[in-house]
């Protein structure tokens, strides 16, 4: 990801030092993160569904979600594509402060990856918290060992996510999603009720190391889009190319909702 900044606004302000604070001096707090185009983005009624659960979860309150999509908008609005993060933090019970970050937009690296299996589920996977200092390791650490990154794997073995995407094993016509621990990902959920559509029988399943050699291919889904995964461990996917076009061409029917 590029390093340059567009935009960076907390409650629709250019901040100041103490405005930014709560964001720097702990990971606490959720946040999402979308691409933009002609200011608008897949998914957004489930972007804001998830924050606000999120937000219950974390704080105990409820967030506006027409408050933070307005705040999405004036924070795009001289960006027309672009990367938004949105991120929620609680100084005072009822109080949530947001911060918005506008960087350049990311297009789809089609370079197959490969992962390292790691037994080092996320803490409270089903929330996309501020506290990524784990996975942001994991995933330095895969790459030292020559991998691009990690592959998150429960205690008894289920393959939940990686460090910043969902996972799915196709074998023909079908589409697998590990039920391990994991973050319910924005892309997941457009995908998977799509996939139907097109002839794919999408399901939940468990998936553990040991049942890799049953399937052929292997793609990861994030806001980014759908990449190709060439291993795991030592375990090599032959079709998982070709796997991700497919997917990559059903996630981009999608309609984009305006900001």
């Amino acid at each position: 990801m590029t390093d340059s900044v567009l935009s960076v606004l907390v409650d629709g302000r250019e901040p100041d030092t103490d405005a930014l604070l709560p964001f720097t001096l702990a990971n606490d707090g959720h946040f999402t993160a979308m691409q933009v185009r002609d200011r608008a983005t897949r998914g957004i009624a489930l972007h804001l569904r998830r924050m606000a659960a999120a937000h219950s979860r974390l704080y105990g309150t409820e967030i506006d979600a027409e408050r933070v999509r307005s705040l999405m908008r004036k924070a795009v609005l001289g960006h027309a594509d672009a990367y938004l993060r949105v991120s929620v933090t609680e100084t005072a019970p009822g109080r949530p402060r947001i911060l918005t970050v506008v960087r350049p937009p990311i297009e789809p690296d089609p370079r197959p990856v490969a992962l390292v299996p790691v037994a080092s589920p996320r803490v409270l996977p089903e929330i996309k918290h501020a506290g990524t200092f784990h996975q942001i390791q994991l995933a330095r650490d895969a790459q030292a060992e020559g991998f691009d990154d990690a592959l998150l794997v429960d205690p008894a073995g289920r393959i939940g996510e990686s460090t910043i995407a969902n996972i799915a094993f196709t074998r023909g016509s079908e589409v697998f999603w590990p039920d391990g621990p994991a973050l319910e990902g924005i892309t997941w959920q457009l995908l998977e009720p799509a996939l139907g559509r097109y002839g794919f029988a999408s399901r939940r399943a468990e998936v553990s190391l040991a049942d890799l050699s049953g399937f052929p291919a292997a793609v990861l889904v994030n806001s980014i889009g759908v990449t190709p995964v060439a291993r795991i461990g030592g375990r090599e996917f032959t079709a998982s190319a070709e796997a991700a076009t497919t997917l990559g061409q059903i996630y981009r029917q999608i309609p984009a909702d305006p900001i």
